[in-house]
């Protein structure tokens, strides 16, 4: 089954350039044919020449981004988008919400439909759709909303994943605030699950354990395309009787979002060090699950800085781990295990019963997914998809800093040119306090 994904706005496009860079290198690695014929078919087609065609539809309000991203792909030589498969215009959303939604969206909606029907007729059997975009900006953030709510109506059976970037604390635009929460709330009500990643994490990935200095953006997306390909590459699951899963996005939400108010995902991947580093490394699956399982539950993003002293909770009374530090609550974990002896690896340590909360039992709430196959250099490699309150912290954030602003109403009349009312503002905080409220009660 086959994963069309849709990249939307420059940061959408330059991270779905980078994952399928990433996913084509490894599905072509070494000799192993079932694998590669696995990936190659989830993510591309083949064309009448031979080459390998994403199956991906490029939007962007300015060709920048879309011709940046065509041009790096043909230049790798391995796969390309397809001649017809993108989409763009001269001007674009003005990093506001309001503008892309309401106004680009709309009167461009016909165009983007038919480029997403193209490929998804290219399609034997169509797994899901996968949307990438920022939430910072105006038309990943705006179109991509719009966009994902027509890909909804027209496909009502089909699976839909949001991959989100979440912007850097400090600011990227003075909208972003407001522009994240606006998504947020409505993509609640369209998705099906939504990953996230957050700038700044992969930026400490990148400068404390990849030692990259000086850090671009290039950087920071390839970190988070592995990320994503440890995830959505071929895997085994318990239920696939030795055959590779054939629906990625169909399991990966079946495993992890169980109930309509709880959809949002991290993803922790270990280990990440500099290629240099790893001919002089060696892993051992016990090893790396102790650190992986303890960046769960104290909430640690990366292997640098975990927090050892945080414990579970006594299993009698669910409450706060001593030395102050908060446990990380989880509703559901999905583990994903690549390489050397990977089905020797001692999975029971993230079946606990306290890591979980009460009213799902471990055996609901705990997956895990296995290939022999090593991805990205490494011998052995895990990668965790939580649903848990790992992003509860930052989510709070972003409604904190836009309810401040909106408080006094600040930059309101720019929304409001574009049809956005103060009362679509007050509708989005509402949503996302229920989902914040929701996540803080999985310790309940």
């Amino acid at each position: 089954m086959s994963v069309v994904t849709v990249q939307l706005g420059q940061c959408g496009n330059q991270v779905g350039q980078e994952l399928f860079d990433v996913l084509c290198s490894d599905a072509l690695a070494g000799q192993r044919k079932t694998y590669s014929t696995a990936s190659c078919e989830r993510f591309f087609h083949q064309t009448a020449k031979g080459d390998l065609e994403a199956r991906a539809v490029l939007i962007d309000m300015e060709p920048k981004a879309i011709n940046s991203s065509k041009s790096k792909a043909l230049k790798g030589g391995r796969w390309r988008y397809g001649e017809a498969s993108h989409f763009s215009q001269k001007q674009g959303s003005g990093n506001n919400w309001a503008n892309g939604f309401c106004i680009h969206g709309p009167h461009h909606k016909d165009a983007v439909e038919e480029l997403v029907r193209r490929e998804v007729e290219r399609c034997d059997r169509l797994a899901g759709l996968m949307t990438m975009m920022s939430v910072a900006g105006g038309t990943g953030s705006g179109v991509g909303t719009y966009i994902t709510q027509c890909l909804r109506d027209i496909y009502p059976a089909s699976f839909v994943l949001n991959h989100l970037t979440w912007p850097f604390g400090t600011g990227e635009v003075i909208l972003q605030n407001y522009n994240s929460v606006l998504t947020l709330a409505h993509l609640y009500q369209l998705s099906d699950a939504i990953i996230v990643h957050e700038n700044d994490t992969v930026q400490r990935i990148c400068s404390q354990l990849l030692n990259i200095k000086p850090i671009a953006f290039t950087d920071i997306n390839r970190v988070i395309a592995h990320q994503l390909g440890g995830v959505l590459q071929p895997a085994l699951t318990p239920d696939s009787n030795g055959v590779y899963s054939l629906n990625p996005i169909g399991e990966l939400v079946s495993a992890l979002c169980c109930h309509p108010e709880y959809k949002l995902l991290s993803v922790s991947t270990i280990p990440q060090m500099p290629s240099s580093s790893v001919p002089y490394s060696s892993f051992s699956w016990t090893g790396l699950l102790k650190h992986l399982r303890q960046m769960l539950i104290s909430n640690t993003k990366m292997e640098e800085g975990i927090d050892w002293h945080v414990r579970p909770p006594p299993a009698s009374g669910r409450i706060r781990s001593a030395a102050g530090s908060s446990f990380n609550t989880s509703l559901a974990n999905l583990l994903v295990l690549r390489g050397k002896d990977v089905y020797s690896a001692e999975t029971g340590s993230f079946e606990e019963t306290t890591i979980y909360t009460p009213w799902l039992s471990p055996s609901e709430a705990f997956s895990a997914w296995k290939s022999p196959i090593p991805f990205n250099k490494y011998e052995k490699s895990a990668t965790l998809v939580s649903n848990s309150q790992a992003l509860l912290g930052p989510l709070d954030d972003i409604v904190r800093k836009a309810w401040n602003m909106f408080a006094s109403r600040a930059y309101i009349h720019q929304y409001d040119a574009f049809g956005i009312s103060e009362e679509s503002f007050l509708d989005s905080f509402t949503a996302l306090e229920q989902v914040i409220s929701s996540y803080r009660e999985l310790q309940s």
